[in-house]
């Protein structure tokens, strides 16, 4: 039987974080099954333990991992400047509160499709969905600051930064709560609150 080389284990590991990112994303943290989080990454249920020594192990990377992709999205966005669909905050807004993003629960922000997982598991999955929090307000302040210098304190632009953040998730968890059996109320939100994001 060929040994796996350490590249081999490395990419076996980030295919299972990158598994577990989707599938908790679109079904919870608690709701997904070792066994079929194996299968989804290709890799057989017993090699799970040789990556890691627990799902809550699993589900604290898995949460830092899909914040630090989501947030490369922001810094791009950031990096890019203004343009013709507008300024950096814009265009997040336009992007986040959009239905492509309502329904697409396995992908984009974990910010929205973490939130309950976050606050009713262990220190380590809120530790890391802390730190993605963090970074968003991070970024957003920052951008609040660069629109209005001089105009607003760094306490104002982290003020901003806070109500930008609730209002969008918010408006994503409760428009994905009721769009089945809702449509025209999830479309509602979004459109209402996207109206209003950046007020």
């Amino acid at each position: 039987m060929p040994r796996i080389t350490r590249e081999d284990k490395a990419r076996n590991r980030q295919n299972i974080v990158e598994a577990a990112g989707r599938m908790f994303r679109s079904q919870g943290v608690d709701a997904v099954g070792i066994a079929e989080l194996m299968k989804e990454a290709g890799l057989t249920h017993g090699g799970f333990y040789n990556h890691f020594a627990s799902k809550d192990e699993l589900a604290a990377e898995a949460c830092g991992a899909s914040f630090a992709a989501s947030l490369g999205v922001l810094d791009q966005a950031v990096d890019e400047g203004d343009d013709a669909a507008g300024p950096p905050l814009k265009r997040v807004v336009d992007d986040y509160l959009s239905a492509a993003h309502r329904d697409a629960a396995d992908g984009g922000c974990p910010s929205a499709s973490l939130v309950t997982d976050a606050g009713r598991h262990s220190d380590s999955i809120q530790g890391a969905y802390a730190t993605g929090v963090e970074g968003y307000l991070a970024g957003f302040a920052g951008e609040f600051a660069r629109e209005h210098e001089g105009e607003i304190t760094p306490q104002e632009a982290r003020d901003r930064a806070v109500l930008l953040l609730s209002r969008l998730v918010g408006a994503m968890a409760l428009a994905r709560a009721v769009r089945d059996v809702q449509p025209e109320l999830s479309d509602e939100i979004l459109r209402t609150c996207h109206a209003h994001a950046l007020e």
